[in-house]
Parts: C-alpha cells; sequence; structure tokens
C-alpha cells in the first residue's frame, strides 16, 4: 500500500527510537508548534485588537478559556494520529458514507481558503507596513511563498519545524519588546481574567476570537504531523508518544496564548487607556503605535505579522493536502495544490481592493475568520465521535470526564455559531435582497442539516472500520502467472540517442513474432496547423528517419511499420495506440524534472494515464 500515510513524504521520518532522557523527548517535539502558529495569525490580530482597543482587559478571560478548549481538542486530534494512524479525514471517510465527505471536503478547503486569505493580507499589510508597498502589489508578492513549501518539504520534517519555530520566535519577541514600551498595568490584567458577562458587541468579538483560535484546520494537521514520529506501536510506546505530544501541545498551545494576550494587552493599554475605543483594523494600530511611542513598536509589529502570516501560509499547505487525500482519495503535486489555494484566496483579496478600497480589507479579515468558525462543527464533532470509539481506539479510548468537557465545548462553539448566523442574517433580512432567501437561506439550512447528520450517524450505526483507507487500495492475492505474449507493440521514437535502448527493450518483449509500430510525432507549428497535409522540412527527414528504422529492423528479421503523427504530442500517441489496438507501448524517457517538465511537457506521464494498455518505461 505505497503512500497510504497521511502526508507520506514525511511520515515516519523522525526516529525517537535512538535517543533517550531528554532528548527522547525533544524528538517528540514539533508538531504541536506547526500547529500553534494557526493561533497567532493576522485573523486573530484583527479580533485582540479589536476586542482590547474597545473593551479593554475585560476580554482576556475569553482567550484563555479559547485557548483551554484548543488545548483539549488538539490533544484529541494527536491521540486519534498516535493511536489509529490515521488523520481526521481519513477517519472520516472510513466512518461517512462517501456522499457525506464531499461536503465536509468543499467546507474544509473553505476554511483552508479563508485562513489563506487572513495570510495573504496579513503579509500585504506587513510589507506595506515597513516598506510602503500599495496592498495590491503585496497581495501579488504572496504567490511566490509556494516555492518556500516545497524547498521545506525537501529539506525534511525537522528543517521545516525548526524554520516555524523560529517564526514564532520573532513573533513571540516582538510582543514581548513592545509589552516593554507599553507598561500595562499588571492589577487590571489579573482583573480580566475573571469572568463577566458580555452582550451586544462584547459578545460579537468574544465568538470572533474564538472561532480566530480553534482553527478546523489545525485539527486535521495535528492528527497527521504526529506521525511524522516513529515509535513502538506497543502499548508502551502509544502510551509515551501520547503523554510527550501532549507536553509538546500544552507548551506550543500555552505560548500563542501569550502571544495573543500580548496583542490584546497592548491594544487595551495603548488604545483603550487613551480613549481610541474604535481601533480594529491592523493599519490602524500599527499608524497609533508610531504616534505614541515612536518608530521602534511599528516595525517589530510589522515583522511580526509578516513572520505569523509566511508561517501560517506553511501550515495552512499542509492542513490543504490532508483534507484532500483524505476525504476524496486526490493526490496531486503540492506546487499545483498550493498554488490553487493561493489562487482561490488572492482573488476575493483581489477583488475587494479593486471594488471597495483598501480600506475594506478589514471587514474581509473578520469574514474570513466567521468562515473559519462555522466550519468547526464539521471538524470538532467526528474528532470527539472517533476517539470516544472503544472498538478502534481499544484501551486508548478518551475517558468519560474528557469526553463530557469535549462535548460541552463543543456545544459551546456550535451555539455560538449558531447565534452568529442568526445574527448575520437578521441584518441581512433588514436589506431585503433576493440573495437572501434563494441562497444564504437554503445554504444555511442545507448546512445545519448536514451537521446534524454528522452529529447523529455515528450514534446510529457501527464505526466501521474501511481498510481502504489509501487512495491506491489494499494488494490483491497473486495466483497462477500465465505468460503474456504482446503481437503488436508500439514504439516511440524521437531520433535520438535514446532510441537505441528504448527499441532493445521492445524488442526484447514480443520477439521476431510481434509486429512493431514506429511512432514518432511532428510537433511544429506547421504540423499542429496543417496536420497530414503538412510537408515541411522537418517532416520530410521524420519520415526517412523512421523508414531507416523500419528497413533496419526488417534486416534483423523484424516485422515494422512506421506511423507518424502530427501536432499534439500526447494526443497523436494515443490516436496511433488506439487506431492500430496496440497491446504494448514502449516510451524513453528523458529524465528531466522540476523546471523543465514544466517548460517541455511530461508526455509520458500524460501518455501512461490516456492509454489503456501497459506502457513500458525505458531511461
Amino acid at each position: 500500500m505505497k503512500h497510504s500515510e497521511s502526508l507520506s513524504e514525511v511520515n515516519q521520518s523522525v526516529d525517537t527510537a535512538k535517543r533517550t532522557g531528554w532528548r527522547r523527548i525533544l524528538s517528540f517535539l514539533g508538531p504541536a508548534y506547526l500547529v500553534s502558529v494557526g493561533y497567532m495569525d493576522p485573523g486573530n490580530w484583527a479580533t485582540d485588537i479589536a476586542g482590547g482597543s474597545k473593551f479593554g482587559y475585560q476580554l482576556i478571560w475569553i482567550l484563555l478559556m479559547s485557548n483551554l478548549i484548543a488545548l483539549l481538542l488538539q490533544s484529541l486530534s494527536a491521540r486519534l494520529g498516535i493511536v489509529r494512524g490515521l488523520d481526521l479525514a481519513q477517519a472520516s471517510r472510513n466512518a461517512y458514507p462517501k456522499w457525506v465527505n464531499v461536503p465536509l471536503f468543499g467546507l474544509a478547503q473553505t476554511a483552508i481558503i479563508a485562513c489563506d486569505l487572513a495570510e495573504i493580507i496579513g503579509m500585504a499589510i506587513g510589507l506595506q507596513l515597513l516598506f510602503g508597498l500599495p496592498l495590491i502589489w503585496g497581495i501579488s508578492l504572496t504567490i511566490f511563498d509556494t516555492v518556500l513549501l516545497l524547498f521545506l518539504m525537501n529539506k525534511g520534517m525537522r528543517k521545516m519545524e525548526a524554520f516555524i519555530v523560529s517564526m514564532v520566535f520573532i513573533v513571540g519577541l516582538s510582543f514581548l519588546v513592545e509589552m516593554f514600551i507599553v507598561e500595562p498595568s499588571l492589577k487590571e490584567i489579573v482583573k480580566g481574567f475573571e469572568p463577566s458577562i458580555l452582550s451586544g458587541d462584547a459578545l460579537y468579538i468574544a465568538i470572533g476570537i474564538i472561532g480566530a483560535t480553534v482553527m478546523p484546520h489545525n485539527l486535521y494537521l495535528h492528527s497527521s504531523l504526529v506521525q511524522t514520529r516513529k515509535f513502538e506501536r506497543d502499548e508502551k510506546g502509544i502510551k509515551e508518544a501520547i503523554k510527550f505530544n501532549f507536553i509538546d501541545t500544552a507548551v506550543a498551545l500555552n505560548l500563542a496564548f501569550f502571544v495573543n494576550a500580548a496583542i490584546l494587552i497592548l491594544a487595551a493599554a495603548a488604545f483603550f487607556k487613551n480613549g481610541l475605543h474604535e481601533v480594529a483594523e491592523i493599519q490602524d494600530a500599527h499608524m497609533l503605535l508610531q504616534n505614541i511611542f515612536g518608530n521602534v513598536a511599528p516595525a517589530l509589529f510589522a515583522i511580526a505579522l509578516i513572520a505569523a502570516g509566511q508561517s501560517s501560509t506553511v501550515t495552512g499547505t499542509l492542513a490543504g493536502q490532508i483534507v484532500m487525500e483524505g476525504h476524496i482519495k486526490l493526490r496531486i503535486q503540492p506546487w499545483l495544490r498550493r498554488l490553487i489555494t493561493r489562487l482561490l484566496a488572492i482573488v476575493p483579496a483581489f477583488c475587494t481592493i479593486l471594488w471597495f478600497g483598501d480600506d475594506a480589507l478589514g471587514g474581509l479579515l473578520i469574514l474570513s475568520q466567521v468562515v473559519l468558525s462555522l466550519q468547526l462543527g464539521f471538524a470538532v464533532i467526528p474528532l470527539i465521535h472517533f476517539t470516544s470509539d472503544k472498538k478502534t481506539m481499544k484501551g486508548f479510548a478518551i475517558k468519560w470526564w474528557v469526553k463530557i468537557l469535549a462535548w460541552v465545548s463543543s456545544l459551546m462553539i456550535v451555539s455560538l455559531n449558531v447565534k452568529l448566523v442568526v445574527e448575520e442574517i437578521g441584518g441581512w433580512a433588514q436589506d431585503g435582497g433576493w440573495y437572501l432567501y434563494t441562497i444564504v437561506i437554503p445554504l444555511a439550512v442545507l448546512i445545519a442539516l448536514l451537521l446534524l447528520y454528522v452529529f447523529i450517524y455515528p450514534l446510529v450505526s457501527t464505526l466501521k472500520e474501511n481498510s481502504h483507507i489509501a487512495p491506491h487500495g489494499n494488494a490483491l492475492d497473486i495466483d497462477h502467472i500465465e505468460k503474456i505474449s504482446y503481437q503488436r507493440i508500439g514504439i516511440t521514437v524521437d531520433f535520438s540517442k535514446n532510441d537505441r535502448n528504448t527499441i532493445r527493450h521492445a524488442l526484447i518483449q514480443g520477439g521476431k513474432e510481434a509486429h512493431y509500430y514506429l511512432i514518432h510525432v511532428v510537433e511544429t507549428a506547421a504540423a499542429r496547423y496543417h496536420g497530414e497535409s503538412v510537408m515541411d522540412y522537418e517532416t520530410q527527414s521524420d519520415a526517412d528517419n523512421i523508414e531507416k528504422y523500419r528497413a533496419n529492423l526488417q534486416e534483423l528479421g523484424y516485422e515494422a511499420s512506421g506511423h507518424i503523427g502530427y501536432g499534439g504530442t500526447v494526443k497523436a500517441i494515443v490516436e496511433i495506440s488506439d487506431k492500430n489496438n496496440l497491446e504494448l507501448l514502449v516510451m524513453g524517457a528523458h529524465g528531466h524534472q522540476g523546471l523543465k517538465d514544466l517548460i517541455l511537457g511530461t508526455t509520458v506521464n500524460s501518455v501512461r494515464h490516456k492509454v489503456k494498455i501497459p506502457v513500458l518505461i525505458v531511461r
């Protein structure tokens, strides 16, 4: 079962068995730090700044509660990955009907795009604040960080984790320095940890903080990243992995809490105390910091913003790979998946700036957090079901009191989301737009029914372990092997030094009993336009060359014929193969990859997916 694992490129790439003592504990640390950057992205900054500037230290307890809920859910996510060796998306595919996994994938992907949108906006704002770059140019530049992820993946899991931790360190250090500059009131901070009754704007911002803190894609990500650690899969090894990963999660998320609390405290001390209660956008916060504290704090603020956005982008890409492979068994090239996600996020950012101006980005940032919050129930509810199931988790199913805490947290999140949706729809209803009754309300009802189904289905049906978790299925039993005799063999030739080896391998397959079809495609501009009627120099030369090959093979006692295609290489080879009912196709591979593949194309790979016969690739 090749590539059956989640994030197969780095699965079990960090060996913990050879280390002892504190070095063994350190070998497990890392996955939660990659997850924790999602708790410090520009979306969090927007909600924390709004909360601190408008209500002072009053909402710190909301941050603490959100962090505790996140710690609980992330530890469940890690437990699922460690015990079952499945990420949350794979487990969902096994437990729920196929039709459910399609909308679950769509919702998870929407959340990842929304998160990516927040990173794009944050990165663009950071570049504007530091270098004065227009937001539209900053957003355009963010497309190039696709290359960064591929570079980090090739360097291995530990180097990727080191990069992320360094970004987190920059964020933390920046805010620590700013805290000394601002000098907040310690007494008022402590008072902010006391729970208070919230209503109106305070409740709305509190919902935003919870939605920005407990992110759905992080649950998918964490359940996969813990599988990068290789350990003994006996009871002792699993218990140890769960314990060390909980330590990793607790440390990383508490660090994230302190960063978020620092942002809120910074906003409270700098803006709320000075009567500036309407600071809700990152640009405003930066500008006011400059007026109050000079050039040092704003520069640190912008650097931290860029670092947070860049690191969150990397983890969002990994989460995209996990949900795509897990829910719908689709594996595509990492650069292509990254590019698609980034483009889907860039389009709304571009449109917002072009139609509504730079000032509208703040509203778009908050909207992205609302989208994240709405998707959370579709990740949390299945996670609790899976980690509670004694049949699949065996002795590692969560205890009853953990289950109660998890369901209470889930109920709280879903209830707040429902309240948020009802309030938003109520606000839109005052405008009386046609879209409300034709699109928004029907869509909201369908999503609510899907959430109800996701909750009820595991309760009324047994969670069945589906063995087909890999995109490639399971190995089959191999019985008696009969010799295959090929009679009609195609050979692609390009009149290079590779042809001799390609033809030799083809002749070995069929011997002197088979008929060989020598195939060459003329790719000139004239050939693409005129097809078979073209008679340019290259076409005539290629016809002469293929005839030489045919005559040469005939002299050696082999039966052969020449066939020339025109225009698109892949299409022509497939057409010739189908027309002559070939039984085997032998192709030579040039061995180019990376940038050359993008420029020169990937003929072999494309052909093997389009023909219905075996393809032998010769290097």
